[in-house]
């Protein structure tokens, strides 16, 4: 019996789903990564990303309008996004981002629709969610990619002015990240269209989650087609399909909604029982059914790449500017909270998490900017992304505390903060993504022989064996490589390569080199250890699929310090840059040693720690000075942090604006409150239990003129605003000034 007589004995095969979603998509930096070299020269031969003129004048314009239009407090207290705003998206082509100019749409980039969307959301989530749906996986980009020239005629103008609204209903209540389980069903039969006899499909479906299902005109629908009858003369399961449905198409019921955390963004039902739809409703057309699968993987993209991680980027960069500024202006014992150690810890943590963050964003839209669909990366982007996000939401309100509790206008990490576990579910929950997408598609993606190998396995050709065999000695030449190459970085560490020209970028680089060494003889032993097995394996896999997160995080760190950044703005930006490449590369290793310690079989554990020289960590971790550095920078008021929160848009008199007048008011008086502090020292006057009246002590005292207590004040007011939290009467209404606060007492 041969070796792939028995492999194909203990191998599972892979299914049709799994097989069209390994097709799908591309492989780019993620592939050197796992192939254990990863590959900078092609990180910095990517173009920087940069808005094109009417990209920045939409920003400037209608985005800016519509940030100056919405009151998300108000929304929050409403059933659902108030008429004029929606109005407005329609009317000014929010919805049409993607669509090409031919069909009426501004066909922006993948960045500059990362931007508006991240932009929006740190405004109000539930109204960046009704743009983005659109925009990602959905009717638009499924017509442009497949659909038939009618459909995209008559379609794609009328999406791109807003005449329709869309949805795409793909979950069921019995099958959400399992798409082979879907339940609805398409039977091909006759039935009656437009008066005639013609052969369709008689559809029922029963869909939950779907955003923008309560006001949607057209359908977007995936379901299975049977043929029971063989009307079109084939197999009777005839797969996945997508099809495209108005609204007042008979049968058709949209409109019952959700409550997903309260946050006001449409999402609903729609269901349909026996609704008789002609062939020409299939995206494509007749051709094109059972392929509905791989075109949605295809087409992912967009969701997993843009829309989810730019909710993550959007909260991480409100936390930062709204932290960063109240440990500034809050004061305990005398003392800016951001002076205590326990705050700068956390406040450090944001910051250098917000510049990965930012990093991550722009390199995975630099990617999709060049017509790739990388599915492993955007799949790395929906998880840690939305990750990332909320574990600096959970930081910042550590720091906000009180004020970050009370809803109000003023509270400026309450909406995110309540959304960013709808990102993570939506698209298939984190769990799913981690554990089973990362690295499984990467494993069969970017090893450059194991899909061919695992096809030869099940090949049932007759030059099956020889095929076979001559993949399976490509194989052990590649393992034995990986092998060599680790162990010598292992035993050598000085030896890995760096091309740099940043003498502070060139150690990091090595590590990257030196950690993806030892990943792919991890995976590479993994495979020949566990083999199918490995599916099962969940924890194992995820940690390897961590290592390769990780590493692109850090190279994505890199570029931007190299590429994105002026010269000018990197000794601003280098606590920044270290922070997040060190955690990005300890948590790489962390991975790296919990899969070892976890891994099954004691000899292989033994022997991959020889061949790799692995028994402990040896990354250079974050230590106190850095911690201590980063804080004290991230309160500073510097071009580099300005740029870092660029998303976030303050509107005269909301929360952000109150925040950050308080912060440039007391940045301007840092000199005047030194003056004060000073005096006290020298009991040059008696300070005050208020500090309005200290100022004035000071004035008596001659120790500050009149301007300058005019300065001060002026400073203390915004100051008293900013750690201000909102209130309300008994009757919950809203108190907004001193007036109110007497009336309602």
């Amino acid at each position: 019996m041969s070796i792939r007589t028995k492999l194909k004995k203990v191998l599972p095969s892979i299914s049709t789903t799994e097989q069209e979603a390994l097709d799908a998509g591309d492989v780019w930096l993620e592939g050197s990564i796992y192939q254990g070299k990863p590959d900078f020269a092609a990180l910095r031969d990517i173009p920087v990303a940069a808005l094109s003129a009417d990209e920045q004048a939409f920003l400037d314009g209608p985005v800016q309008t519509l940030i100056e239009m919405v009151d998300d407090f108000e929304i929050q207290r409403s059933k659902h996004l108030p008429d004029n705003i929606l109005n407005f998206l329609k009317e000014n082509k929010f919805f049409s981002l993607i669509i090409p100019k031919s069909f009426g749409g501004l066909e922006f980039s993948p960045y500059a629709n990362s931007t508006i969307v991240a932009t929006i959301a740190a405004k109000s989530s539930a109204v960046a969610v009704t743009v983005m749906v659109p925009n990602s996986l959905g009717p638009g980009e499924l017509l442009m990619h497949y659909g038939t020239s009618k459909q995209q005629d008559y379609w794609l103008p009328r999406l791109a002015n807003g005449q329709e609204i869309p949805c795409f209903a793909l979950t069921s209540p019995e099958a959400g990240s399992d798409a082979g389980g879907i339940p609805d069903i398409g039977t091909v039969t006759m039935g009656e269209y437009d008066g005639k006899q013609v052969i369709g499909l008689s559809v029922t479906w029963d869909k939950r989650y779907i955003t923008l299902a309560p006001i949607a005109s057209v359908l977007g629908l995936a379901f299975k087609v049977e043929d029971p009858n063989g009307l079109l003369g084939g197999k009777v399961e005839l797969g996945i399909t997508c099809a495209l449905i108005p609204k007042a198409h008979p049968g058709v019921q949209l409109g019952n909604r959700h409550d997903p955390m309260g946050i006001r963004f449409y999402n609903g039902t729609t269901r349909g029982e026996n609704v008789f739809i002609p062939m020409d409703f299939i995206i494509g057309g007749q051709k094109n059914i059972g392929r509905g699968w791989a075109m949605l993987v295809a087409c992912l993209g967009a969701g997993r790449g843009i829309s989810l991680p730019a909710l993550g980027v959007s909260v991480s960069q409100c936390a930062f500017k709204s932290s960063a500024e109240y440990s500034a202006v809050r004061e305990q014992f005398g003392l800016s909270i951001g002076k205590f150690e326990g705050i700068q810890e956390k406040l450090a943590d944001i910051a250098g998490k917000t510049y990965l963050l930012e990093s991550m964003r722009v390199l995975t839209t630099e990617g999709l900017g060049l017509g790739l669909k990388p599915s492993v990366v955007t799949a790395i982007a929906k998880y840690h992304m939305t990750e990332l996000g909320r574990d600096v939401l959970d930081s910042a309100m550590d720091i906000q505390a009180g004020k970050a509790i009370q809803n109000g206008p003023q509270n400026t990490l309450a909406s995110g903060y309540v959304a960013q576990p709808i990102a993570i579910t939506v698209e298939g929950a984190n769990i799913l993504t981690r554990n089973l997408m990362i690295f499984g598609q990467g494993v069969m993606r970017c090893h450059p022989h194991l899909q061919s190998m695992v096809e030869s396995i099940h090949s049932n050709e007759k030059r099956a064996d020889k095929v076979f065999n001559g993949i399976l000695r490509q194989t052990i030449s590649y393992s034995v490589g990986n092998s060599l190459r680790a162990f010598k970085l292992g035993l050598l560490p000085f030896t890995a390569g760096a091309s740099s020209t940043l003498a502070e970028v060139k150690p990091y680089e090595q590590s990257v080199h030196k950690l993806a060494s030892k990943l792919a003889v991890y995976a590479d032993f993994s495979l020949l250890v566990l083999g199918g097995k490995l599916k099962q394996a969940e924890m194992l896999s995820a940690r390897l699929g961590d290592v390769m997160s990780y590493l692109y995080a850090a190279m994505a760190s890199i570029r931007y310090y190299e590429q994105k950044l002026p010269a000018a703005q990197r000794t601003e930006a280098a606590p920044y840059f270290h922070y997040a490449t060190r955690w990005s590369l300890c948590q790489a290793e962390k991975a790296l040693l919990d899969f070892l310690d976890n891994f099954p079989s004691s000899a292989t554990r033994k022997f991959m720690r020889l061949i790799t020289v692995t028994y402990s960590p040896k990354m250079k971790k974050i230590n106190d000075d850095l911690v201590r550095e980063l804080a004290e920078q991230a309160q500073l008021n510097t071009e580099f942090k300005k740029n870092l929160t660029h998303l976030v848009k303050p509107v005269a008199g909301d929360g952000n604006d109150i925040n950050e007048q308080a912060y440039l008011a007391k940045i301007n008086c840092l000199p005047l409150l030194a003056k004060v502090k000073k005096a006290i020292r020298s009991k040059a006057f008696k300070p005050a239990v208020r500090f309005a009246l200290t100022l004035d002590a000071a004035y008596a005292a001659k120790v500050i003129d009149a301007n300058e207590l005019k300065l001060l004040h002026d400073y203390n007011n915004k100051r008293e605003r900013a750690i201000r939290v909102d209130e309300f009467d008994f009757d919950m209404n809203l108190i907004t000034d001193k007036a109110d606060l007497k009336i309602a007492n």
